[in-house]
């Protein structure tokens, strides 16, 4: 059988069960479970797929297949809900990262939560089985490794329907959108369409397509030489070209692809005279690669050096005012996954003598070697599909209740497209699966800058898209900014994710009368100088989070289009929003930033007011397009 029915696997109740395999081509298979049987002829590539009548929740069962070839079998079966959990990393955030790890794991004995991680894997055509993975039963010694919004899901619907509950977790941190939606939904698509049409077949290809996307990307000429690159140590070579970059960190996670190899960093730096005739020591972080150091053109060291490098230059060897440093070096050894890129922190960046420091924690540009011999790693976005080919498509047709989603952070950049992308992965997952399955999904918490509009915010736009992704039927968004981490990308409090995720299903797919989503913008009315916005999913009352009893979070426009930080009122349902330097106000947005720790509006039993926006004023990200 498929790797998915191995012991312990859960299977969706109340619906048709498909179950398949591989044996000889053309034999005959008999399947057996709770009591029923089915038979299959295997077809020319020696699969075959039966589907038992629907079950009720219970177990455990034994699922048998037996053929005149042989028998395999899965034991400790159960019938119960199924969800199959998906997206970036904080879907990928597992339990033991999430707080309050050591009084969660003595909660996680529920032997009828079952948990299947599926590997990382990529595949530039479908695949049709999974390379490895199996399911675990939830308990203390195996809870850690869950997905942290996928476990505190099942953990409250177990609690709350007592039925069995199989977590499928299909996720890989940093991915994109376009990297999860078939080549034929992609095609659909007409502005998606022509990135797909020529998709390489070959990884030999798809590091071709890869190289010539970044050099295009970079503006990197196709035929570049090593005798070019020389050209760098030149005097006046003109670098501004070359790709502002924070040197710290991963390069391959600042638009670089995967791209393995050598590479380059450059920034002017203004020494005053009394460094010049003295000794100096030049600080560059972390990078254990052999490593030559340029200072205006002429090597100034080499060598490979563990721990933060402090090289010590020569007096005489600066001049009065501007130089320029050029760093060659190759990827981190130790770890060797790391890659191109800088370890340490930015403070490790530094002209010094006695206590005289000259900062180069920045103005730092970057660029690969591509004159030197390179080559890719298989990253997740480098082809697009290849995560649906190879994570998403072995696990159709499993049946589902629905997904849980986490992701759009990597997509924040190209968020009015995301207006497209995601409601066709959602579209094109259920016709792949067969299934009508109910999608779920978390809209983006708060990271970054708490801007106002008038600088705008690709992480409102996104969250924006997602918010319109809604008017898909059985469709439900969780709002998190008030969980969120202005500093962390990752916000460790998965708790109240997987709870808000928890209400709509319990409410939209078992009709629990719970109160599940956040209060949404319905409508707004201009008059005397006011604006009167009405939420929807408010009958439960609004209430202001401050200890002082003040709203914030909302700004108001006039025709002019600037923005303005806005005083608001409850009333009833509605908000009222005033302010003394909008006279005639057109537009009124709340929450509008990458991280609107300050908005503080709430249903009254507990759900944050969703983002929005009255005008469709074009935003920051709208001609951002998919490559």
């Amino acid at each position: 059988m498929a790797r998915l029915f191995s012991d312990h696997v859960v299977l969706q109740r109340q619906q048709p069960i498909p179950v398949w395999g591989w044996t000889k081509p053309g034999e005959t298979v008999k399947v057996t479970l709770a009591g029923q049987t089915q038979q299959a002829k295997a077809d020319a590539s020696g699969e075959w797929l039966v589907r038992f009548a629907p079950l009720e929740a219970g177990g455990p069962h034994t699922l048998v297949v037996t053929a005149k070839s042989g028998s395999a079998q899965a034991t400790d079966v159960l019938i119960g809900e199924v969800w199959l959990c998906s997206g970036q990393s904080n879907m990928e955030w597992s339990v033991k990262q999430a707080d309050h790890f050591s009084a969660e794991k003595k909660n996680a004995n529920f032997p009828q939560i079952r948990h299947f991680r599926v590997e990382h894997e990529l595949a530039l055509t479908p695949q049709t089985e999974l390379t490895a993975g199996d399911w675990q039963v939830a308990s203390a010694q195996t809870v850690g490794d869950f997905t942290a919004v996928g476990f505190f899901f099942a953990r409250e619907l177990y609690q709350k329907l007592n039925v069995p509950i199989g977590l499928l977790h299909s996720s890989w941190g940093g991915s994109q959108v376009e990297g999860w939606i078939s080549k034929e939904g992609m095609m659909s698509n007409a502005e998606l369409r022509p990135t797909v049409q020529n998709l390489p077949t070959n990884w030999t290809a798809a590091d071709s397509l890869t190289d010539l996307k970044l050099r295009q990307q970079l503006k990197v000429p196709a035929n570049l030489t090593p005798a070019d690159e020389a050209r760098y140590l030149e005097p006046g070579y003109d670098f501004a070209g070359w790709r502002k970059a924070d040197p710290m960190g991963q390069w391959e996670w600042k638009d670089m692809r995967g791209f393995t190899g050598q590479g380059y960093m450059t920034r002017p730096v203004t020494i005053p005279d009394e460094l010049v005739a003295v000794p100096t020591t030049l600080a560059l972080a972390e990078n254990d690669s052999p490593n030559q150091v340029y200072i205006n053109g002429k090597l100034a060291w080499e060598g490979a050096v563990k721990g933060v490098r402090k090289i010590s230059i020569p007096a005489g060897t600066w001049r009065a005012g501007e130089n320029r440093i050029l760093v060659k070096m190759g990827g981190v050894t130790d770890p060797a996954w790391y890659g191109l890129g800088l370890r340490g922190t930015a403070d490790d960046l530094y002209v010094s003598a006695g206590d005289q420091r000259v900062s180069l924690a920045n103005n730092w540009r970057i660029l690969p070697a591509f004159g030197e011999k390179h080559t890719y790693k298989r990253f997740m976005n480098n082809v697009a599909v290849s995560l649906y080919n190879a994570m998403i498509a072995p696990l159709e047709p499993f049946a589902l209740r629905g997904v849980l989603w986490y992701q759009g952070e990597t997509n924040a950049g190209r968020a009015y497209q995301y207006r497209q992308s995601f409601p066709l992965l959602i579209t094109d997952w259920r016709q792949r699966f067969g299934q009508n399955m109910s999608f779920y999904f978390v809209q983006l918490s708060s990271f970054g800058a708490n801007q106002s509009s008038n600088q705008g915010s690709n992480w409102a736009e996104l969250r924006e898209a997602q918010t319109m992704t809604l008017s898909l039927p059985k469709t439900g968004m969780a709002v998190t900014t008030d969980v969120g981490n202005a500093k962390d990308i990752h916000p460790t409090n998965k708790q109240d994710v997987g709870h808000r995720l928890a209400l709509n299903a319990l409410k939209l797919d078992f009709g629990q009368n719970v109160n599940y989503a956040s209060p949404m913008y319905d409508k707004a009315a201009f008059e005397g100088g006011r604006a009167i916005v009405t939420f929807k999913n408010a009958d439960v009352g609004l209430v202001v989070k401050d200890k002082y009893g003040y709203l914030k979070g909302f700004e108001l426009a006039g025709a002019d289009k600037v923005f303005h930080y806005a005083q608001a009122q409850i009333n009833g349902n509605t908000v009222v929003v005033s302010s003394p330097n909008v006279a005639k106000p057109v537009a009124v947005r709340y929450a509008w930033a990458d991280s609107p720790e300050e908005a503080n509006l709430f249903s009254t039993d507990g759900l944050p007011a969703n983002s929005f926006r009255t005008d469709t004023w074009p935003g920051v990200t709208i001609s951002a397009k998919f490559e």
